[in-house]
């Protein structure tokens, strides 16, 4: 028996995650990135790392095409950027606002992130409404700062 969408969507709210802003730069769609909380590594030998994104988003389409993209952890007080690429501007807009270079890909690394790690594609698995994205990390960059979190649909900050 399956439970419902809703009901499915409304116990998830209460996992505590990171925020993270998964980006590409391909060169029919450009660079392009959006704001993504399902995110884990996966092994350490070799550094490989997963994200979760709908199949219904143009990030993806990019990602099929470049075979790349990065994923940025953002910092506690970047809830503006994380609600950019949620949706709040366009690709361009995104990127105007926010500082940003690359690496080994060629996909944006955001320059004020926590950690930001760039990857090239190495597996695509369909599961239900989302693609499984798994990349193998060619390059990653850390910072000083604390995590922006996500819980029960708000931004959190870790407590000292």
């Amino acid at each position: 028996m399956t439970i419902d969408a809703t009901q499915f969507k409304q116990a998830m709210r209460l996992w505590a995650s990171g925020v993270t802003v998964l980006t590409t730069n391909s060169p029919a769609h450009g660079m392009q990135g959006m704001t993504v909380s399902a995110f884990s590594s996966v092994s350490a030998d070799p550094a490989l790392i997963l994200c979760c994104l709908n199949t219904d988003t143009d990030t993806g389409e990019g990602i099929d095409m470049s075979q790349c993209f990065a994923v940025n952890v953002l910092q506690a007080h970047q809830q503006n950027v994380s609600n950019q690429f949620a949706g709040g501007c366009s690709h361009e807009e995104r990127f105007a606002s926010n500082p940003w270079h690359t690496a080994v890909t060629g996909a944006p690394l955001l320059s004020e992130s926590l950690m930001s790690l760039d990857c090239k594609l190495v597996e695509k698995v369909r599961a239900g409404s989302h693609w499984i994205l798994i990349g193998e990390v060619l390059h990653c960059e850390s910072r000083e700062g604390e995590p922006l979190l996500y819980f029960n649909a708000n931004y959190r900050q870790l407590a000292d």
